[in-house]
């Protein structure tokens, strides 16, 4: 089943997607929900982010080819984790599918671009263990984490780098009987495929990362985690069009843009 937040006739809904069209429901797919009357066509609505999601988590350095391809830009050995790691995201940097990703103005052109998996959560869960691991899991999306790579170097935080406004594309949609073992990750940029990879083929796979984070704390219905990238991406720039395909979920698609005359507002 495919779930969608849309914007249709000014309102704004949950809905479920079936072939080219939006059935509306009441609810909403993480408690009690039903289907309406109102259908609209995909091609006619405004697609929304999946969800906002209570804490974003996200997994760095996740895929053999990345990190390698990380360490020798660097100079380094790579150094390949022996646990699952997870770091956090910010809300204000999501995005919704067909929305513009914004390039800050005093930013360099090392702007870059990744697909990722984003496992999103359906169930409270708390101490799972590989056996029960994915029964907290809803579904799945796309993100697109884009970084500003000369203040990642610079800072030692992530907090622009990763967290500016609009740099998390996610979406179409929540997807919830997708197979991992099947799902193959395809990035082009203008129409021209810039990357290829079996979506699965991660160092810590979904279930490694949830026992591990569900030693520490409570997930949540609407967490998301994002799972990590294979290979590397060429600076993107304004007017370049990124999309993300992952097989058995769907296409995000989003356009990158120069920011304008910025100016000071307080509201």
């Amino acid at each position: 089943m495919r779930w969608l937040q849309f914007t249709a006739d000014k309102t704004s809904s949950w809905g479920i997607v079936e072939g080219d069209r939006v059935i509306a429901i009441e609810g909403d797919p993480f408690g009690q929900w039903r289907r309406t009357t109102r259908s609209h066509a995909l091609s006619d609505v405004k697609v929304e982010l999946p969800v906002m999601p209570r804490t974003f988590y996200c997994v760095g350095l996740n895929y053999l080819k990345h990190l390698k391809e990380a360490a020798n830009k660097r100079g380094e050995v790579p150094n390949v984790p022996d646990r699952p790691e997870v770091g956090y995201r910010a809300q204000n940097a999501l995005i919704a599918h067909d929305e513009n990703v914004v390039i800050p103005a005093n930013a360099t052109e090392q702007i870059h671009y990744e697909g990722e998996l984003v496992i999103v959560i359906g169930k409270k869960a708390r101490h799972l263990s590989e056996n029960d691991a994915m029964d907290c899991v809803f579904g799945y999306t796309i993100g697109n984490d884009v970084s500003e790579r000369s203040w990642q170097k610079a800072d030692r935080g992530l907090w622009r780098s990763k967290n500016a406004d609009t740099f998390k594309p996610m979406g179409p949609w929540i997807e919830t009987s997708a197979d991992l073992d099947k799902m193959e990750t395809i990035v082009r940029v203008n129409g021209k495929e810039t990357n290829r990879f079996r979506t699965n083929d991660m160092i810590f796979g979904v279930k490694d990362f949830i026992v591990e984070m569900t030693k520490y704390f409570t997930l949540w219905p609407g967490d998301v985690i994002w799972m990590g990238t294979d290979g590397a991406s060429p600076n993107i720039r304004a007017g370049d069009v990124v999309e993300i395909e992952i097989t058995g979920i769907g296409t995000l698609r989003n356009m990158f843009v120069a920011e304008t005359q910025p100016e000071a507002t307080v509201t």
